[in-house]
């Protein structure tokens, strides 16, 4: 009787043990890199000046009294903390000081600039704003150099990853794997093979889900990031188990293996 219970616990911490063998595999990224060709048209996509975007401009000058005028209003004082991709992965790593006068891209995609007038940046990428404005800027400065940063492009990451929240980019570039690591990496419970993105742009919604453990996700429209993207990593099937396990289930197994173990040790004393 004894040895029959005994075989039936061992029968029962074995299945309870099972391991997956693939389960390793499963929390893998781009998994088959070496077979995927990268589409530079994808990875290089352009992102555009949005509505409500925040460009600090800053112009310079080997004579600063001669940009004074297209600097107004501007004290060296000033400054927006940022968070920048290129230097750690948590929110207050890689710090980047932008120090500049603030304009907000208005609803006709255009910015009041001093001395120039209203500018639009419609349709721009900050690369092609900043080239722009140069070329208008020669004309009144000897070799000027143009700064301009995006202040307020903020991403935001949620679900199964290590530190929820909000993230600022300060150069207005950044992935989703850039995102992710921000964050803290997904944790053992997130679902790799489905990361969803939402994305407004130009007062239209979409969204899209990247596969991580498949490395087209270069590819992807969703691998470069855009002013307001939104990542949601879902739980996987082992997260949504444990949820609706009964929070007592550990203590009812322990409190059956006492049990039987205890009838084990009468069922032996009874045979001596």
């Amino acid at each position: 009787m004894r040895g029959k219970i005994l075989a039936i616990l061992s029968i029962s911490l074995l299945v309870s043990c099972k391991v997956n063998p693939n389960a390793k595999n499963d929390l893998n990224y781009m998994q088959n890199i070496e077979q995927v060709a990268i589409n530079a048209s994808s990875v290089n996509s352009k992102n555009t000046i949005q509505t409500g975007d925040q460009l600090i401009i800053l112009i310079t000058a080997k004579d600063m009294d001669v940009v004074k005028p297209f600097n107004q209003n501007y004290s060296s004082s000033e400054f927006i903390q940022t968070n920048n991709f290129a230097g750690g992965n948590t929110p207050n790593q890689g710090a980047t000081t932008l120090v500049g006068p603030t304009y907000i891209v208005d609803s006709s995609g255009e910015i009041d600039f001093p001395v120039l007038g209203k500018l639009n940046t419609s349709g721009k990428s900050l690369v092609e704003f900043k080239d722009e404005l140069r070329e208008r800027m020669v004309k009144y400065v000897i070799n000027p150099t143009v700064n301009v940063k995006l202040a307020n492009f903020k991403i935001t990451v949620l679900g199964e990853v290590n530190r929820q929240g909000d993230y600022t980019i300060s150069n207005g570039q950044g992935n989703i794997l850039n995102a992710l690591g921000l964050a803290g990496d997904l944790t053992i419970y997130g679902k790799r093979d489905e990361v969803l993105v939402i994305r407004t742009e130009d007062g239209v919604v979409s969204h899209g889900r990247i596969n991580l453990q498949d490395a087209n996700l270069i590819n992807s429209p969703y691998y470069n990031l855009k002013q307001g993207d939104a990542i949601i990593v879902a739980s996987n099937n082992t997260k949504d188990l444990t949820s609706k396990q009964n929070p007592n289930t550990g203590l009812y197994l322990t409190a059956v293996s006492i049990i039987v173990t205890a009838l084990a040790v009468v069922v032996g004393l009874f045979k001596k």
